[in-house]
């Protein structure tokens, strides 16, 4: 009998388990109590994020979650309003959280495949000072949107549109460094343009949790108190940050490795007749745009093969390799019949 090959898992990168090196790096970090802010590992992570971003402070939150919704509460008061994606995780995949706890009105409007909002129509969303209204208070980036890379132009025009409309631009950043990888830029290029910035550290960078908030100093002194009042205040918790930076230093530069894979998974998909014009691929993202009938049956017949997904989408990350790449493909090719394009 053979032996299994391992699991390939494009669920999402969320998945990854720490390597051996960062594994060590944990055992190993000097703690202290970070509510007293005494855990030197927390505060070395902390300072390294925000001198990366070029910008004053960070803080380091338990979870994307978490830091955006801290974000909103700094920026804003009860009865304020944040515009955001219709799409974005801030509006639709966070539990609500800003109008729960914060007693925020969001405003979702649509924003292109790019992650672009159309600035026109936004104009149109801000609310007059009147108190008939919510006062628009921040406008809500999210880099990279579903694999895609907002440009640097694009950011200087939004820079600009909020500061022509008086509001806060926040970033959700959870994928950060695959949008300064895929530009080519260092990440300061990119936060240079945003009040705020949230960026995760358990998708792409590969540790087990966490995520840092960066901004001025007068913003995260008043996250400190938010993140206390949500439960996020840790003691030693050192041992984790000791894997956020350990992902700073070794795991930002190999992300091209991901987006190279997401390019090669594509490129094999596309050379399938049945989805030679179904593919979409941006940084370590891509879909197919099949119906969800026809993505339950490839997810059935991947599952015989050892391979994971949950929907149109797949996520490259630092546990896929580009043989688990042909593995998928192999797979792909075997379910529509070896329906190969010439």
């Amino acid at each position: 009998m053979g032996v299994a090959q391992p699991a390939i898992d494009l669920r999402s990168d969320t998945v990854t388990k720490p390597g051996a090196a960062m594994r060590e790096a944990m055992v190993s970090a000097d703690v202290g109590d970070d509510v007293y802010g005494e855990d030197p590992t927390v505060n070395a992570l902390q300072e390294r994020a925000a001198t990366l971003l070029e910008m004053e402070a960070g803080i380091f939150t338990a979870s994307g979650t978490q830091s955006n919704l801290i974000a909103l509460l700094c920026h804003c008061q009860r009865g304020d309003e944040y515009i955001a994606g219709q799409e974005a995780h801030t509006y639709q995949f966070e539990g609500g959280g800003a109008a729960v706890l914060g007693g925020l009105q969001p405003q979702p409007t649509m924003v292109k495949t790019t992650g672009e909002y159309d600035l026109n129509v936004l104009a149109t969303l801000i609310k007059p000072d009147d108190p008939h209204y919510a006062r628009t208070r921040v406008l809500c980036v999210e880099n990279t949107h579903s694999g895609a890379v907002l440009t640097l132009e694009y950011l200087s025009e939004v820079r600009s549109f909020c500061d022509e409309h008086e509001l806060l631009l926040h970033m959700d950043g959870a994928r950060l460094f695959n949008a300064s990888v895929a530009l080519d830029v260092a990440p300061s290029a990119i936060t240079r343009h945003v009040d705020s910035v949230s960026f995760c550290l358990s998708k792409g960078l590969g540790t087990p949790v966490g995520s840092l908030l960066c901004g001025k100093a007068a913003v995260i002194d008043r996250a400190l108190r938010w993140r206390k009042m949500l439960g996020g205040a840790m003691r030693q918790v050192g041992i984790l940050a000791a894997a956020g930076l350990y992902a700073l230093d070794h795991n930002i530069d190999r992300l091209k490795e991901d987006h190279d894979n997401a390019l090669l998974l594509a490129e094999g998909l596309r050379g399938i007749t049945d989805l030679s014009d179904k593919i979409r691929v941006n940084t370590n993202i891509l879909f197919i745009d099949v119906s969800n009938e026809e993505i339950e049956s490839l997810r059935s017949h991947f599952a015989t093969d050892g391979i994971l997904i949950e929907s149109q989408r797949m996520v490259t990350h630092l546990d896929v390799s580009s043989d688990d790449v042909d593995r998928v493909i192999a797979s792909t090719q075997q379910f529509y019949g070896n329906s190969i394009r010439v």
